[in-house]
Formats: C-alpha cells, structure tokens, sequence
C-alpha cells in the first residue's frame, strides 16, 4: 500500500529498517539543537505530512532506544494522527530524566506505525449483558 507523503525536511523519507519491523523511525527537522532539560517537553517538528488512507490512523510511539538509554518517551503515547489530518508531524517528547538531553536536527526521535481501525456506532442501551469480569477494574483479575 502506497501513503502520499510530502516531506520538508532534509532528512531522507522514513523507511523501515527490517523487512519485519512494524513502524519506521522518524526524524527532528528543528533548525537548532533543542535543549530538553529534566521533566521538560516539547514539540519537536519533522517537516513530514502525509496523506493517511481512510480506515487506517498512524500511531507515534516512543523509541525504546532513547528511553532506555536516555528517558526520552513521548506523552500522549502512543499519539494518533487521524487519516484527515494534513498538518505537519509533531511529536511531543518528554525528558524524564535527571539529565538534560540534546535534540538535534535528523536525530531518529519516534516511530510511526500504520494501523488500520474500525469505525463504529453508539447504541444508548440502559443494560449491559453480563461478563465474567463484570464492572472489575484496576487489579481486579487478581494478578498484581
């Protein structure tokens, strides 16, 4: 499947980097080095816009590389871009460590995977049909 894409940056179109991974990486296309300091976060630009097929969202996610090396994430992970969204991708990364990290620009900063989804319709009901589980919420399952 083909996913139209204009991309403003001068880093290279996303790709992926194995023949079975699930997302590809993308870049900052920030004009300066964006000093993140501890608990601080920011939007970071990428210069990339796509044009997503309807029934499909592409969900940004966080590279376990940076967070596990450098407790970078990205909050409202993952994020969703809707398919009628024709905007530039930001993504919103968060320094959750003691240290200050450095953005620089074509540094790899999120992943992007493509999912497709279902749309559906609500029906006001006043009952629900019953469950093994029930109304059982946070840690109801018994495992802790």
């Amino acid at each position: 499947m083909k996913v139209r894409i204009i991309n403003k940056s001068e880093n290279d179109l996303p790709k992926y980097q194995t023949v079975a991974s699930a997302g590809v990486d993308i870049r900052a296309n920030n004009k300066e080095t964006i000093v993140l300091g501890s608990l601080e976060r920011t939007i970071v630009p990428t210069g990339l816009f796509l044009e997503i097929p309807p029934g499909f969202e592409v969900q940004v996610r966080p590279r376990s590389g940076l967070a596990a090396k450098h407790g970078i994430s990205l909050l409202n992970s993952p994020g969703t871009i809707d398919a009628d969204y024709r905007g530039e991708i930001g993504v919103i990364l968060v320094n959750l460590s003691k240290d200050t990290f450095e953005i620089k620009r074509g540094e790899r900063i999120a992943q992007m995977v493509f999912c497709k989804h279902e749309t559906f319709e609500f029906e006001q009901v006043e009952r629900l049909s019953d469950s093994e589980r029930g109304a059982g919420g946070f840690g109801s399952t018994g495992k802790q």
